[in-house]
């Protein structure tokens, strides 16, 4: 029911879904009308929901006064003694909405304090850089940071199949003298987290080394995470716009665009944000996804498919595995120096 364009866009993204997973899956959640179209869908379950929570609705409303509502009743759906217990749930909705109301009703992992939001990003070398928290948690502390990089480096290693993935912080510079207090006793966190073997932890990064694909997981605090995400989608939309204009120019720059459009594709094509769409609210007892809210179907579809590679995976339980041994480690080290169907609910 979420996003800007609600189920117009979601329930063809779930069938594009469907065809493409004969394996999966879904638990569709929401009002009577919008679920009609999907009832001879196969491999389709339904759950009506009353309520909807607007992207215009405060937490306060989302948690206490639309307790029916489609994505508190979808979240719900990963708990036991659901309807139709799911392995993922996916939404498009109000981002402060989801975080809330899931982390009220299936709580944070033991050893999590914040759940945070990890999305990626292309890089140079083909793939993509795992980047986290991206708004969820604006002020964080060092423990924080370490979690996410857990975290982070979990979701790359079940999503990926990286059985060591790399992790930078976020920085202003490399050298380990530079960046805030918070930043700089992180790092000594991540550092003995590194040398115990819990993290393959290399330094500071700058936000260039994002792009060029320097590590596999890039952690910052989410007011930071924030900014960086929405510059990046300007940045994309600029050069689709760009190219695109270059066919309404002269006749000489038409032709060169008309040379130039296969590689102009490609490059639209591995920038295009629609791609990498479906961030993990990592930390919760469940899996958590969330679609951007401008998301056509071609995005959700993206969500979805995240979101379903995370479940199969076992992203849940690698988390769980790495969390408690490498926050035990670390906090010593810190402390004395100084196989069936998955099942997704929509």
């Amino acid at each position: 029911m979420g996003g800007d364009h609600g189920p117009a866009a979601t329930l063809q993204a779930c069938s594009a879904f469907l065809a493409k997973h004969p394996d999966a899956e879904l638990v569709l959640v929401g009002t009577e009308a919008a679920l009609a179209p999907t009832l001879n869908w196969a491999r389709c379950h339904h759950v009506v929901a009353t309520e909807v929570v607007t992207m215009d609705d405060a937490v306060e409303v989302a948690l206490r006064r639309k307790r029916d509502s489609s994505m508190r009743v979808a979240i719900q759906q990963l708990k036991d003694g659901a309807v139709h217990q799911a392995h993922a749930c996916v939404s498009a909705g109000n981002t402060g909405a989801l975080m809330a109301v899931s982390r009220f009703t299936l709580k944070t992992l033991d050893g999590i304090d914040r759940p945070a939001i990890a999305t990626v990003m292309p890089n140079r070398k083909g793939g993509y850089t795992t980047v986290l928290d991206l708004g969820a948690n604006v002020d964080c502390t060092p423990e924080h940071l370490l979690q996410f990089a857990v975290m982070g480096s979990a979701l790359v290693a079940a999503v990926d199949g990286k059985p060591d993935p790399s992790v930078g912080l976020l920085n202003i510079g490399e050298e380990a003298i530079k960046g805030s207090e918070v930043i700089k006793r992180a790092g000594e966190y991540l550092r003995a987290a590194g040398a115990a073997g819990q993290i393959n932890f290399k330094g500071n990064v700058e936000g260039n080394d994002i792009y060029k694909g320097t590590v596999d997981v890039v952690v910052c605090d989410g007011f930071v995470g924030n900014v960086l995400l929405k510059t990046s989608e300007g940045l994309a939309s600029m050069l689709s716009e760009m190219i695109r204009e270059e066919f309404t120019r002269g006749i000489y720059s038409r032709v060169a665009a008309v040379v130039a459009w296969p590689v102009l594709q490609r490059f639209k094509r591995r920038v295009d944000p629609r791609r990498y769409n479906g961030a993990a609210l990592l930390g919760l007892k469940g899996l958590v996804f969330k679609s951007h809210g401008s998301a056509d179907a071609y995005a959700f579809e993206q969500a979805l498919a995240r979101a379903y590679d995370a479940a199969r995976n076992r992203l849940l339980t690698r988390v769980q595995d790495r969390l408690g041994p490498t926050l035990q480690a670390t906090s010593a080290g810190v402390t004395g120096s100084s196989g069936t169907a998955t099942e997704i609910a929509a």
